[in-house]
């Protein structure tokens, strides 16, 4: 069951860049790429705890600020080592000038599942 929570402005997340932001109890990276495309996963890198949403965007991959690994911003996937564990990833939606998440179920369960 879908769980859209509002955690931004669609105007705070420039294209390019990536915020910290809260969904409830969820701390998530949040990021709008240059092509328009939204994705938010959680925000702790798998490798180190690297704050992820502190990180840099490009091409839609997040660069973990502590020692570099890359996560795809829409699936969680891993890009680039160190990290070799993928993060949960969440669907996002704008609606009306807000963008939501779905905290619900991460998108990578609903693929297995």
């Amino acid at each position: 069951m879908a769980e859209f929570v509002a955690v931004a402005r669609e105007d705070e997340v420039p294209p390019g860049e990536v915020r910290v932001v809260r969904a409830g109890s969820k701390s998530l990276c949040l990021g709008h790429c240059e092509d328009g495309t939204w994705g938010a996963i959680d925000n702790v890198c798998t490798h180190d705890g690297g704050v992820l949403g502190e990180g840099e965007l490009e091409d839609c991959l997040v660069e973990c600020p502590r020692h570099g690994a890359r996560f795809d911003l829409v699936t969680g996937e891993v890009r680039a080592l160190p990290a070799v564990f993928p993060v949960n990833a969440y669907p996002v939606r704008i609606v009306g000038g807000r963008v939501e998440v779905d905290v619900g179920v991460p998108t990578k369960e609903l693929e297995i599942g």
